[in-house]
C-alpha cells in the first residue's frame, strides 16, 4: 500500500491513484493536492513579501548616500546634491524601466552571453520567465550604482552632465555587466549551464555590476570634471576642504549600513529554503563593516595621530562592499580578515587618487567602491567554502571553490575568474564612460561655470 505521508500521495501512480477511487479514498489524495497548492502559494507570498522588504532597504540608500553627501560638500552646494541624488532614483527608473532591464535579463534561454534583447519597457515582461518583484529588486540595485558617482562629482558638474550620465549607466553600461555575472546567459555568469572555468564568477550581491561599475564611473568621471576650486594650491599640494555637517555623514553611513540588510541577504531573492543563507549574509555583513571601520580608524590614528570620524564611516562602507560578493559563501570569521583587509586597500587608493593622481574624488566613492569591489571579488574566490557554495548557489557537490579550502588544482578557477571579472568590467567601464565623460567636457557640458561654483550651486541654480 503507498505511503500515506503527503509528498509520496502526490507522487501516486495511476495505478494507484485507481485503488485510491475503488476504496473511496481519493478525496484524500484531493485534500492533498489541494494543501500542496496552497502552500506553494503561501511561500511564494512570502518570498515576494520578503524581497519586497529587502528592495525597499536597498531604495533606502538613496537617502543613506543623499545625507552622506550632503555632509560631505559645504552647505553652498546641498541642495544641488540633494537633488542629484533623487534625480538618480528617476532617471535609474526610467533607464532600467526602458531598456536596463531589458538588456540585463531579456530573452533568457536565447544563449546571449553578451546581452539580453526582450522585455524593452516590460513589453511581454510576465511570460512565466519572471515577476514584477524582479524587475523591482533589480531597479533598485541599478539606481544604487548610479548614485555611487554624486558624490564623487560633487560640488562642480552641470546637472544635465548628471542625469545623462545616470540614464546611461542604469539604461546600458550596468545591465551589460549585469547580463555577464547573473544572467543564466551570462558568459561569466556561475548559473550558466557551462560556467567560465567549470564555476563562473561567485559575484552574490554585486561587487562587480554594482560596486565597481560605480566606483571606476566616478573616478573617471571626476577625473575628467576636474579639481574643485581651490582643492589644490599652486604647487599641486592638497588642500582640505571639509563637509559642513559631520551629523549629516555618520546619519547617511548607518543608513546605508541598514540597507545592505537588503542588498546582501536580499539577494538570495526568497526565503523559502533560503532561511540560513540569509542569515549568514546578515551575519558576515556585520562583521566586515565593523572590522573595516576599526580597521580605518586605527590606520588614521597611526599615521596622523588622530581618531578621524570620516575614515571610520568610509572604513565601515570599505568592509560592507568588500563582503558583497562573498557574504553568502564565506564563514563568519572570514569576514574578519575581508573587512580589514579592505580598509587597507581604501586607504591605499584613497591615498594614490588624492596624492598621486590628484583626482578631487568628494567622498572617496572610487576608493570604497571600485577597489574594494575589487578586493571583495578575490576575497571571495580565496574564503568560499564549499557548504556555503552548495547552499547559496544550490550545487550538490561543488568540485571547485575557494583557493583557501579547494584541493590542489581546484582552487584556481574561482581565482582565475574573478581576474577575469575585474579585467574586462574594468575595460567595459572605461571604453564607454571615457568617450563619455571627454565629449562632455569638449563641447563645455561637464563642469558649471566658474562663477556659479564660486558662489555655490544652490544660489546660482536652485534658488538660495
Amino acid at each position: 500500500s503507498p505511503s500515506f505521508y503527503p509528498g509520496a500521495m502526490l507522487d501516486l501512480t495511476n495505478e494507484q491513484r485507481k485503488l485510491l477511487d475503488a476504496a473511496g479514498l481519493r478525496f484524500v489524495f484531493d485534500e492533498l493536492e489541494t494543501t500542496q497548492a496552497m502552500v506553494a502559494e503561501s511561500q511564494a507570498d512570502a518570498d515576494t513579501m520578503y524581497v519586497l522588504f529587502a528592495t525597499a532597504l536597498v531604495f533606502l540608500m538613496q537617502t543613506g548616500f543623499a545625507m552622506l553627501c550632503a555632509g560631505c560638500v559645504r552647505a553652498k552646494n546641498t541642495k544641488n546634491i540633494l537633488l542629484k541624488n533623487v534625480l538618480d532614483a528617476c532617471a535609474g527608473a526610467i533607464g532600467f524601466w526602458s531598456f536596463g532591464f531589458a538588456f540585463a535579463y531579456g530573452k533568457a534561454g536565447a544563449g546571449n552571453p553578451f546581452i539580453g534583447t526582450k522585455s524593452f519597457f516590460l513589453a511581454d515582461y510576465q511570460d512565466g520567465q519572471y515577476n514584477y518583484i524582479d524587475w523591482f529588486f533589480q531597479f533598485a540595485f541599478a539606481a544604487t550604482g548610479a548614485t555611487i558617482v554624486s558624490g564623487a562629482v560633487a560640488e562642480r558638474t552641470r546637472m544635465s552632465a548628471y542625469i545623462g550620465y545616470s540614464s546611461s549607466l542604469t539604461a546600458f553600461v550596468y545591465p551589460v555587466v549585469v547580463h555577464w555575472v547573473w544572467s543564466s546567459e551570462g558568459w561569466l555568469s556561475a548559473f550558466n549551464p557551462t560556467p567560465l572555468l567549470g564555476t563562473g564568477l561567485v559575484d552574490f550581491a554585486g561587487d562587480g555590476p554594482v560596486h565597481m561599475v560605480g566606483g571606476l564611473c566616478a573616478l573617471i568621471g571626476a577625473y575628467f570634471v576636474g579639481p574643485r576650486l581651490g582643492r589644490y594650491d599652486a604647487d599641486g599640494k592638497l588642500v582640505d576642504i571639509p563637509g559642513h555637517s559631520a551629523t549629516l555623514q555618520a546619519l547617511g553611513t548607518f543608513i546605508l549600513w541598514v540597507g545592505w540588510y537588503g542588498f546582501n541577504p536580499g539577494s538570495t531573492l526568497g526565503i523559502t529554503g533560503m532561511r540560513d543563507v540569509a542569515a549568514l549574509s546578515a551575519v558576515t555583513t556585520t562583521i566586515s563593516a565593523a572590522s573595516g571601520a576599526l580597521g580605518c580608524l586605527v590606520i588614521t590614528h597611526l599615521l596622523d595621530h588622530t581618531y578621524d570620524l570620516l575614515s571610520a564611516l568610509n572604513g565601515a562602507l570599505a568592509g560592507l562592499v568588500s563582503i558583497t560578493a562573498g557574504c553568502a559563501v564565506v564563514d563568519p570569521w572570514a569576514a574578519v580578515p575581508i573587512g580589514l583587509v579592505g580598509a587597507f586597500v581604501y586607504s591605499g587608493f584613497a591615498f594614490m587618487v588624492k596624492y598621486k593622481l590628484k583626482v578631487d574624488d568628494v567622498v572617496d566613492a572610487s576608493a570604497v567602491h571600485f577597489a574594494c569591489g575589487m578586493w571583495g571579488l578575490v576575497a571571495t574566490s580565496l574564503f568560499c567554502t564549499k557548504d556555503n557554495f552548495a547552499a547559496a548557489y544550490g550545487v550538490a557537490d561543488p568540485q571547485f571553490y575557494g583557493a583557501f579550502y579547494a584541493p590542489v588544482g581546484q582552487g584556481h578557477q574561482m581565482f582565475g575568474c574573478a581576474i577575469i571579472a575585474i579585467i574586462t568590467i574594468s575595460a567595459w567601464v572605461t571604453v564607454i564612460m571615457v568617450p563619455f565623460f571627454a565629449a562632455l567636457k569638449a563641447f563645455g557640458l561637464l563642469r558649471s561655470p566658474i562663477e556659479h561654483e564660486e558662489k555655490g550651486l544652490d544660489v546660482s541654480k536652485h534658488g538660495g
